[in-house]
């Protein structure tokens, strides 16, 4: 299998994971498609460099992040702000309203967070353990631990507030 084919395949089967950092660091579509642009082309660009050292999603994750931080940077440094759309849920075939109602505020207060306690939810809710998210932020493994502690602590007042 020739190189872009096996970046075609392995993009195709991560795909979730760039969708979500996406949602997460943009407000609105456009954004994300940009943002999802941005990270595959840098994907791209480091994919010669990937040495199987850890595993390719702590990887993807780590340039992914990156690249959502550095566009956030960059639009900071513009004074550009968009009001952020609302969140919009799939609705499957067993569809939740409850849940959906949760869900959408848990992922409201989380857009509300700084953009590292953004990216340090967004891993745990993709179920890596504190040593992979550490991998992935450059945070040593205690040191996420904590700040999760007190991004969870955070969220559950912010959420009782509300």
């Amino acid at each position: 299998m020739n190189k872009e084919n096996e970046f075609i395949r392995i993009i195709k089967r991560n795909e979730g994971v760039i969708f979500k950092i996406t949602t997460i660091y943009t407000d609105n579509k456009e954004d994300q498609q940009d943002l999802y642009q941005d990270i595959v082309y840098q994907l791209w660009k480091s994919f010669d460099s990937f040495r199987n050292e850890s595993k390719f999603s702590t990887w993807m994750y780590r340039i992914a992040l990156n690249t959502a931080l550095t566009r956030i940077k960059k639009t900071k440094r513009r004074g550009h702000s968009v009001a952020m759309d609302k969140v919009v849920l799939e609705q499957t075939e067993h569809y939740d309203i409850e849940f959906e109602e949760q869900l959408k505020i848990l992922y409201t207060q989380i857009q509300q967070l700084d953009i590292l306690e953004k990216g340090l939810m967004l891993l745990l809710l993709e179920g890596k353990k504190y040593k992979e998210i550490a991998e992935i932020t450059g945070l040593s493994s205690s040191n996420v631990g904590t700040r999760i502690s007190r991004i969870k602590n955070k969220l559950k007042t912010q959420i009782v507030k509300n």
